[in-house]
């Protein structure tokens, strides 16, 4: 077996998909009640960096892009908040529950 068969068996590995997602799994299975505690703790403080991280790059780009900033940051708080299957953190948080 050369080197590029073995720098190529070693990329497979490495891009095997089935391996990395039971890695994620198992991952998620160990620490997932943290990371849905702490955006339930903290969701006011992830809207902030959301909203901030958006206004960073929409500065940087002249707002060229803040419709897909928007939409980005609309789906990661989405996201985030459908961890606990529970859609209760970020709308209350920014008082978009009380508008509904």
């Amino acid at each position: 077996m050369g080197f590029l068969d073995k720098a190529k068996e070693q990329a497979d590995k490495l891009l095997d998909k089935t391996d990395l997602d039971e890695k994620a799994s198992g991952a998620w299975d160990q620490h997932g009640d943290r990371v849905t505690d702490a955006v339930d703790q903290h969701a006011d403080r992830i809207d902030q960096g959301i909203d901030q991280g958006s206004d960073f790059v929409s500065d940087r780009t002249g707002g060229r892009f803040d419709g897909q900033l928007d939409e980005g940051g609309d789906r990661l708080r989405d996201g985030l908040d459908g961890l606990d299957g529970k859609d209760d953190d970020f709308g209350a948080a920014t008082g978009e529950a009380d508008k509904a």
